[in-house]
């Protein structure tokens, strides 16, 4: 009985740490548009790494990157500690993930490659292979090697989301890449001339200080005897799998141009659509397809800049697309979704807050003032949000956006694969959704006030600017 009770205190102790940490991580004063602070170069292209460290980053507990791959850009096999979400940018490229267990399906059945010893010839065989465009989002489990090749002719652009608190990662609290190939000294060499002390490829000491550590492929740590006998290879062939000697970085120019097997995709974009149609019908009674979702053949990618495909359109403002597992069944594994918004100038996304979600909105084009509200009624983040700049936004923290004269256009991740919203104002929100005589005596006004302020608003989320411009607060540029 003793050992029971201590166990249990143990236990209860160790939930209240936890969410003392939790509580401190997001106990937010102040939220800042943030822009990549570390770059690293590599030899067809370079990576981008938003601050960690950062206090709204902490509280999400997510990290943001962005590559951008040259055209003939590999980006060399990995795989992290946290599920991966990216979103296309811009460009497009190929991307093959190895999942344990599945079958080698992509094979050559006649044209023949020539082995490197001995004339002897071999057919390639290797995983399925997924072939990506501008607009798509592409999820990535915890763990699963990937690799990503750019076969356009313009440089290729990725917004990625790491969840390092999510329940797959089990090291700490900051995402890890393991490196399959390559060598990072060349990227540590530019860090040490820089004065950087932080290594994104790194993970986080005590007071979130980066430790120094490496990001040399594993092979490195490997004795090579050990690879020779385990790959049954020459010590030659195993002493190339550490690359000690390789300079390029971890984005690697392809000279010849990557020769994988894989089927053309002319047809497959025409067709996505029907196909998502199709599967959303029969998963409306909650059913799920046994062959479609198994790990093996689960679909990893959906488009979301498809107007035709808007959740909520209105001419005047704007649309929004939302992608949650039940479009992508993949992210119930990951547990994250995305959204896709596009403003028209001076129109309004209603007041809102995320009920089961951090939000995190990185612009792509133009700009667009944001206000966010902590529990306090006190704003913490009110500025303009300009491209390629970054917000993260707490678990019900209220937010309004307003778009500026160009418009805008963001891409957002939300850490819940069905995040939900609820609204403050128009036809779908709380306060339209409280009696008159509430309103009344909550806000001390007169039922005609009342009445206006419940109807006055027909749209639901995306507002207008019309009754904005009149007399409304134009974004700040």
């Amino acid at each position: 009985m003793a050992k029971l009770f201590l166990s249990l205190s143990l236990l209860l102790l160790a939930h209240s740490c936890l969410a003392f940490q939790q509580q401190n991580e997001c106990n937010i004063q102040r939220i800042n548009a943030v822009e990549p602070r570390q770059r690293v170069e590599s030899e067809a292209g370079f990576t981008e790494f938003f601050d960690s460290n950062d206090q709204q980053f902490q509280c999400a507990g997510v990290d943001v990157i962005r590559h951008e791959i040259q055209p003939q850009g590999l980006l060399l096999p990995s795989y992290t500690n946290a599920p991966i979400l990216f979103y296309v940018e811009k460009g497009y490229g190929i991307q093959g993930m190895t999942l344990p267990g599945c079958p080698e399906t992509y094979e050559v059945s006649q044209q023949q490659f020539q082995g490197r010893k001995g004339g002897e010839s071999f057919q390639d065989r290797h995983q399925k292979i997924q072939e990506f465009h501008q607009g798509d989002v592409v999820a990535i489990p915890a763990g699963a090697a990937h690799w990503i090749y750019n076969n356009g002719q313009d440089d290729l652009v990725l917004i990625v989301l790491l969840d390092s608190t999510n329940v797959a990662n089990q090291l700490d609290q900051s995402h890890r890449r393991f490196f399959l190939a390559g060598n990072s000294q060349q990227g540590q060499e530019q860090r040490q001339q820089q004065g950087r002390q932080q290594t994104p490829w790194g993970y986080k000491g005590q007071q979130g200080q980066s430790l120094q550590k490496g990001s040399n492929n594993i092979f490195q740590g490997f004795d090579v005897e050990v690879l020779a006998e385990a790959f049954n290879v020459d010590r030659e062939t195993a002493e190339m799998l550490r690359c000690e000697d390789d300079k390029r970085g971890h984005i690697v120019r392809v000279e010849r141009g990557l020769q994988v097997v894989s089927p053309r995709m002319g047809r497959e974009e025409q067709s996505q659509g029907q196909q998502g149609q199709q599967d959303r019908r029969g998963r409306r009674q909650g059913q799920d397809n046994g062959f479609e979702e198994t790990i093996c053949s689960m679909k990893v990618r959906a488009n979301i800049d498809d107007v035709s495909q808007a959740d909520v359109y209105n001419p005047q403002a704007g649309h929004c697309n939302h992608l949650n597992s039940f479009k992508l069944p993949i992210l119930r594994l990951l547990q994250l979704s995305a959204e896709r918004g596009v403003l028209h100038k001076n129109a309004i996304v209603a007041p809102y807050w995320m009920m089961n979600a951090h939000n995190i909105i990185y612009v792509t084009n133009g700009n667009m003032r944001m206000q966010i509200v902590n529990h306090e009624g006190q704003a913490v983040f009110d500025d303009v949000i300009q491209e390629r700049q970054l917000v993260v936004v707490p678990q019900n923290f209220a937010v309004v956006k307003q778009a500026g004269e160009q418009g805008c256009r963001w891409i957002s991740f939300r850490t819940n694969d069905n995040a939900m919203i609820n609204t403050l104002a128009g036809r779908t929100s709380a306060i339209r959704a409280l009696p008159v005589d509430v309103l009344t005596n909550a806000y001390q006004m007169s039922r005609e006030e009342a009445q206006r302020l419940k109807y006055n608003r027909e749209e639901t989320v995306l507002l207008s600017p019309s009754s904005l411009s009149r007399g409304g607060r134009a974004p700040r540029a």
